[in-house]
């Protein structure tokens, strides 16, 4: 790491080239995944994909602090992890399964189990919280579940759910599996499977790991792989991870064919996580999210997250009086940023915009400075320098 947190590798900005993309995903690619990425095609059950996709599957579990267990990787996205996390876990018919929900991918969880026939039930927090802690162990007193699902950061409202409270009251209260969404959280915030009590971390490459999308991934539990092995069938075949299981374990051997080059760039990725180290990574992550917000407070931004459950991996500004959402966003593309547009009920009042993955300092000041330069644009009055002002003294010289 560098001085006040700056990762040590650098990437180039060409903005005339490429929009610099703060999206809650895809993030911005370094160059070294790239060219792992441009690396010829292999043979999927070659030398090369048996020392890669086995050293990605070992790193995916040092990422997840996971020591046992099995790690899976299979072309797809995060909504095939999450149907996997599922499927492999909860029985219809059988199983009874508590999504605890802070936005529209808690909502999907409960229709993966609709659509499977999965007995369920959802809590829903307020948009922009999260279920509180001692709402579950309430929860928790009065109903036994047989497994317990929560999205770590919710990508529509930018809440970051206490999920090391909830493996311990879980653990506390119940003997359920815990089954955690980090698509928007692995590799950007912690997730401690042995030592808080997960069961099952599911994400996705194209975030805080900064890889194309492409990339379902899965890290088990010694339980939770346990309980897979105890179902005697689930309603799937790909998503089934005993058929993959002899894959990640030997990748000599054949069951689907993999996705190469996604696979070779994923493991380039681990390798640029852990070169940085976990904990000087989320000290980045908390450290750019801080310069990002107070950045824009100063330009006149609110947030519509509720404090206490920022997330540092992406935040979810409101307009300041007189900004059009499409105006502003369109603005800002020209300007050199992409930014994403609300969702459901923030549509049109807020943009969403991530700050994960291999972002770099400059990256960050260039981002407040093109927010400054758009709001210029569309006549909005502000104290001019103010943004990247604030921003740089959170950053430091």
């Amino acid at each position: 790491m560098g001085k006040n947190g700056e990762a040590f590798f650098v990437r180039n900005i060409s903005m005339a080239k490429e929009k610099l993309l703060l999206i809650p995903g895809p993030s911005p690619v370094h160059e070294r995944i790239l060219a792992a990425l441009a690396e010829p095609t292999v043979a999927h059950t070659g030398p090369e994909m048996q020392v890669e996709l086995k050293g990605a599957c070992e790193n995916l579990k040092r990422i997840a602090f996971c020591s046992n267990g099995e790690a899976f990787i299979i072309a797809g996205a995060g909504t095939l992890a999450m149907e996997m996390a599922l499927l492999n876990t909860a029985a219809a018919g059988k199983d009874r399964v508590l999504v605890l929900s802070q936005g529209y991918f808690g909502e999907r969880m409960g229709q993966i189990c609709r659509a499977f026939g999965i007995d369920h039930d959802i809590m829903e927090a307020e948009w922009g919280r999260a279920i509180l802690p001692d709402e579950l162990d309430e929860r928790l007193i009065k109903n036994t579940y047989d497994v317990i699902v929560s999205t770590h950061v919710d990508t529509a409202t930018g809440a970051c759910a206490p999920v090391e409270d909830y493996a311990r009251i879980v653990k506390k209260r119940s003997g359920a599996l815990f089954i955690v969404d980090g698509v928007c959280a692995t590799g950007g915030i912690p997730e401690k499977m042995d030592d808080w009590g997960i069961d099952v971390v599911l994400t996705a490459a194209q975030k805080c790991f900064g890889v194309p999308p492409g990339l379902a991934l899965c890290v088990f539990s010694e339980r939770a792989m346990a309980k897979r092995q105890g179902l005697a069938s689930i309603p799937a075949y790909y998503s089934d991870i005993l058929r993959w299981l002899p894959i990640m374990k030997d990748p000599a051997k054949y069951f689907s064919t993999p996705c190469v080059n996604e696979i070779r760039s994923f493991f380039e990725a681990t390798r640029i996580i852990l070169e940085e180290g976990l904990e000087p990574r989320f000290r980045r992550h908390n450290l750019f999210a801080r310069a990002v917000r107070e950045g824009l407070r100063a330009l006149g931004f609110g947030f519509f997250t509720d404090p206490e459950f920022y997330a540092s991996t992406l935040s979810v500004p409101a307009y300041p009086a007189g900004i059009e959402d499409k105006a502003f966003r369109a603005e800002l593309y020209e300007n050199g940023v992409v930014v994403a547009g609300g969702l459901a009920q923030t549509a049109g009042k807020v943009f969403r915009m991530g700050h994960m993955g291999n972002l770099t300092r400059d990256e960050v000041l260039f981002a407040l400075e093109s927010v400054e330069k758009t709001l210029v644009s569309l006549g909005y009055r502000f104290e001019p320098g103010a943004g990247l002002k604030a921003a740089g003294a959170v950053l430091g010289p």
